[in-house]
């Protein structure tokens, strides 16, 4: 029996995931919680395993392809009672040319499992993937989507050489012809005259206007990508391997490009930097912002992270000046309740939260992510030392789930470790402040009235003024500044 796994929420209210990438293929053998797809969300990289053993049928969904949840994904051949699970050759597994009826009346397997379209037609919105023979028409919402009897006359002039109307590749509308993927036909009118038209390209539209940038002909080339598509990379070597020769002291784009690479990039906008982008708008105009900054001599609290390191109890942990500004940020949020709460605009009141989440924004290849330490202000310092080193690698390595990044109440950025003196970094959302640490250097400072050398960084606080107004972050930043002058008020105040 084939079965469809279809895309589940792994988050909270996701509507959608890229693939990342498959573990199997089609063909494969599975095994119950096998894990068979990574897929990326809007918050983290997520393993999926798979409900059922059986045989991979087939995948739904290629890599890098962003899917809607609740969408299949992967077919599964699965064993019915008593029986193994069967392999069947795809010609075996659907009828290729089941006439209209026996799609409504067949084998079960025909209504659970979507038949190969006729061959040359286009999918709406697949990349050169066949579609079904009968044209789609949108009808209004709640009543589907159904099939149209009516077939468009043949045109009154078609090339020579070419197939008659009742053979060539169903018409699709005028929305499809838009799609992703658009065929690039060359001049018919050689054909006309007893020449051979030359075949026709796909390419996606703006694959089309990079060649005619560059001056590249696609009806040459040969396409590389999904069903023989054209890409970027295909018209970049094209244009590279044949570049016209440009007049003496003219640089052109085209030369420039063929000589360094292209001159644009195009990222696309997705997964976790899709949801940093629209968190960081909703925050910036949401929250009133102010930034407060404080300059501190850290002499003593690098040289009691050294004595840290040395002691047993920090053998198997990571001990950095990190560490005593998140226990610092503890202490302080516990004298200042207020510095640890959020704005819950429906309610029209200020939440006090008498537990700290402690946060640790986290730069990834894939976007900047902010798990955070649950009751941080419970834990003891070893313990706190080693959930902050295993938060950091884990989300560096992309393994962050949504879980450890809901719920945080309050934000360390270490900007130090790029070499950042300070910033004024934006509130992560449902926060009411985000402390920034900036980098530790040697600088002049007068100590007992004395020029000396020390040890010294910079904090800066932001914080919303609806809810901290300035004496509020003032104190807290103090705090924390007095904390890393001497460590040890921080025994005074826990």
């Amino acid at each position: 029996m084939r079965r469809e796994f279809k895309l589940p929420d792994v988050g909270e209210g996701l509507t959608e995931a890229e693939i990342v990438r498959w573990h199997v293929k089609e063909g494969d053998a599975v095994k119950v919680n096998q894990i068979v797809v990574e897929i990326e969300t809007a918050k983290s990289i997520v393993e999926l395993p798979i409900p059922w053993d059986g045989v991979v049928g087939g995948l739904m969904a290629e890599e890098g392809q962003t899917v809607d949840v609740g969408a299949p994904i992967i077919a599964v051949d699965t064993a019915e009672e008593g029986g193994a699970p069967t392999q069947a050759a795809p010609s075996q597994a659907v009828p290729t040319q089941a006439a209209p009826s026996q799609a409504v009346g067949g084998a079960p397997v025909d209504d659970m499992v979507p038949r190969p379209p006729v061959e040359g037609a286009v999918e709406p919105g697949v990349h050169g993937s066949p579609a079904p023979k009968e044209e789609r028409q949108a009808v209004l919402v709640g009543y589907g989507v159904k099939t149209s009897a009516t077939k468009r006359r043949p045109r009154k002039s078609r090339p020579t050489g070419q197939p008659p109307a009742s053979q060539a590749p169903a018409v699709q509308p005028a929305a499809v012809r838009s799609a992703i993927v658009e065929p690039v036909v060359a001049d018919p009118v050689p054909a006309q005259r007893g020449v051979p038209a030359r075949v026709a390209a796909l390419a996606k539209p703006p694959v089309r206007k990079l060649a005619r940038d560059l001056g590249v002909d696609l009806t040459t080339l040969t396409g590389t990508g999904p069903h023989g598509s054209i890409t970027r990379d295909d018209v970049h070597a094209a244009a590279g391997s044949a570049q016209p020769a440009a007049p003496a002291g003219e640089a052109t784009a085209t030369s420039w490009t063929a000589a360094r690479g292209p001159r644009e990039e195009r990222i696309p906008v997705k997964g976790v930097r899709k949801m940093t982008a629209q968190a960081m708008v909703a925050s910036a105009f949401t929250a009133p912002h102010v930034t407060e900054f404080l300059q501190v001599d850290v002499t003593e609290t690098m040289a009691a992270v050294r004595r840290l390191r040395e002691l047993p109890d920090f053998a198997d942990v990571k001990v950095s000046p990190l560490l005593l500004v998140a226990k610092a940020v503890l202490v302080a949020a516990r004298r200042h309740p207020m510095i640890n709460s959020s704005w819950d605009e429906q309610a029209q009141e200020i939440v006090v939260k008498h537990y700290v989440n402690l946060g640790i924004a986290a730069a990834t290849p894939r976007g900047l992510v902010v798990p955070n330490v649950k009751d941080a202000h419970e834990l003891p310092l070893p313990e706190l030392a080693g959930r902050l080193t295993a938060l950091a690698e884990t989300a560096r390595a992309g393994r962050a789930q949504p879980a450890d990044m809901a719920g945080g109440t309050f934000t360390i950025t270490n900007v130090g470790v790029f070499g950042i003196d300070a910033g004024t970094p934006i509130l992560n959302p449902g926060e009411s402040a985000i402390l920034a640490f900036g980098q530790v250097r040697d600088m002049p400072w007068v100590v007992d009235g004395e020029l000396a050398v020390r040890k010294v960084t910079t904090l800066a606080l932001s914080f919303d003024h609806r809810i901290v107004d300035g004496e509020l972050g003032s104190l807290f930043l103090r705090d924390v500044g007095q904390m890393l002058e001497d460590p040890l008020r921080m025994l005074a105040w826990s």
